[in-house]
């Protein structure tokens, strides 16, 4: 993945759920609000390493889920097939121009609404 942040949020995004309410809030105050760990401690009134190996073991938490259900290692290889159909679908768009047929019309904008909607999620 990209840099080590992008897949930290990554890992959040797709397991975030399973964490505690502790580690969901240091977790997004580190990766996403940008704050240190040392603010982080400040505000709780906790030591600097006690917010650490809070992150620290959401961290493990999330790589160990992504290690064994491969979620979003699948999410990135669906996403040129993906692309793939919905150009393939406005190319179908595109030809029916010529034939005008309405059931052409139907088919290719379902298939690309499909295509569009896996995309999205």
């Amino acid at each position: 993945m990209k840099n080590q942040a992008y897949r930290m949020t990554m890992l959040y995004d797709f397991y975030g759920d399973v964490l505690t309410d502790r580690q969901k809030e240091f977790y997004d105050l580190y990766y996403n609000e940008d704050l240190s760990l040392a603010e982080i401690a400040e505000n709780y009134g906790i030591t600097r390493q006690g917010v650490r190996d809070v992150i620290v073991r959401a961290e493990a938490t999330l790589t160990e889920l992504e290690d064994k259900t491969g979620l979003i290692k699948r999410f990135y290889a669906m996403q040129p097939p993906i692309q793939s159909i919905l150009d393939a679908a406005e190319g179908l768009l595109e030809l029916n121009r010529t034939y005008d047929d309405p059931k052409l019309e139907e088919l290719a904008v379902r298939i690309r609404d499909a295509a569009k909607s896996l995309k999205e999620e």
